[in-house]
């Protein structure tokens, strides 16, 4: 179905208002920012940045719900014949491969990170974001695997996708903070990658191979 255009402008107004917010972030650090300033500054009411973005941190982390969903995504989308670990490190590493930025493979990511950093709120918020991710994804292993309530085993293999998924994220902004290039940094996490499949058992790495 086509985009109508009252929801295009809308689309096109929240962005505006997430990017203008997002640049003030960076400029000047999260805390040192006021609604009323981003408002000003993009040109519209307080009460109109408040209507798209419900609390200030819903400004700098606006794509949340993709990174909430993420590893579901992956889980969901495996092919016939492979697990959902191994859903998972394909795709991880195909990002990494290709240098994507949603992997933080990134000129300005380092920039980024120290916001967050610098902001207890925001680092409170991205707890509860990977949080998030973590109990959808055992959702989704329940599902797709027809799990029962107490069965522990959707928990355990949730935590350790989960590991992965956050450890390459950690790694990946140490190493741009840092200052290094994203291609160098690319394929030394190709190397981090196989090192944790490697330390993955059995158990995780045949858990809920989708039907040939």
């Amino acid at each position: 179905m086509a985009e109508g255009l009252r929801e295009r402008k809308k689309r096109q107004t929240r962005q505006h208002i997430s990017d203008t917010a997002t640049g003030l972030f960076l400029e000047r650090g999260f805390d040192a920012v006021t609604i009323a300033e981003i408002a000003q500054a993009a040109d519209v009411s307080v009460n109109t940045v408040y209507n798209y973005f419900p609390a200030k941190e819903d400004l700098f982390f606006d794509r949340s719900s993709g990174i909430v969903h993420r590893l579901s995504r992956f889980v969901r989308g495996r092919a016939p014949g492979e697990s959902a670990a191994e859903a998972v490190l394909r795709e991880l590493r195909e990002q990494v491969e290709a240098v994507s930025p949603s992997v933080g493979l990134m000129s300005g990511y380092d920039r980024f990170l120290t916001v967050v950093h610098g902001a207890h709120t925001l680092r409170s918020r991205l707890w509860h974001i990977q949080h998030e991710a973590l109990e959808n994804l055992e959702e989704t292993l329940r599902q797709e695997t027809g799990a029962g309530p107490d069965d522990t085993l959707p928990v355990l293999v949730a935590g350790q996708l989960s590991w992965v998924q956050d450890t390459v994220m950690a790694w990946i902004g140490r190493q741009m903070v840092a200052g290094r290039s994203p291609s160098e940094v690319s394929r030394e996490t190709l190397v981090l990658l196989d090192d944790m499949e490697e330390l993955l058992g059995e158990k995780v790495l045949k858990y809920a191979v989708r039907d040939a």
